[in-house]
């Protein structure tokens, strides 16, 4: 079956939650977890979740699993933390959770990235993989980034990418 194919089979609404990871955002400010949630809206996903979690691994490693849990949510898209400052633990909270990953994903959001910022993309470690039978997207923090990586990669393929992992 080519990949036409596959989209036809694709979920058409996924049950997404969304979690910033920041030590300075407040509900009121987070900018990026409304823009994700209102991106993943517009492609019909469904999102009754967004939290945000301070920067530090076992914080974001306890959110994060007690979200997977809910067997409401097929995927999680987490914003910040994900680049090369010392406070960027992300990546190495997430990762080593992942049953699999899609380097893809990274690839492609850092190109993509190249196109609009230059060089400076490089520096970005956005990640996705799988969890617990779920989706998890890692995506930096900057709301043109989480606009670009939601509107881009995540949106259009997340029914896909759900139905390859419950298959």
């Amino acid at each position: 079956m080519g990949h036409k194919e596959h989209k036809e089979h694709s979920l058409t609404q996924v049950r997404c939650a969304v979690l910033t990871v920041s030590d300075t955002r407040t509900p009121e400010g987070d900018t990026s977890g409304r823009a994700i949630v209102d991106i993943l809206r517009s492609f019909g996903h469904d999102t009754a979740y967004h939290g945000i979690v301070i920067d530090d691994i076992e914080s974001i490693r306890s959110r994060v699993g007690s979200i997977m849990d809910d067997e409401w949510v097929q995927a999680l898209v987490l914003n910040g933390g994900t680049g090369v400052a010392r406070r960027d633990v992300t990546i190495e909270a997430v990762q080593p959770l992942m049953e699999k990953e899609l380097p893809g994903f990274g690839e492609i959001f850092r190109m993509l990235s190249y196109e609009k910022i230059g060089s400076a993309a490089m520096m970005s470690r956005a990640i996705a993989g799988t969890y617990k039978g779920k989706a998890i997207f890692c995506i930096p923090g900057s709301e043109k980034a989480c606009h670009l990586a939601v509107s881009e990669l995540i949106g259009p393929e997340l029914g896909h990418v759900i139905w390859e992992v419950i298959k």
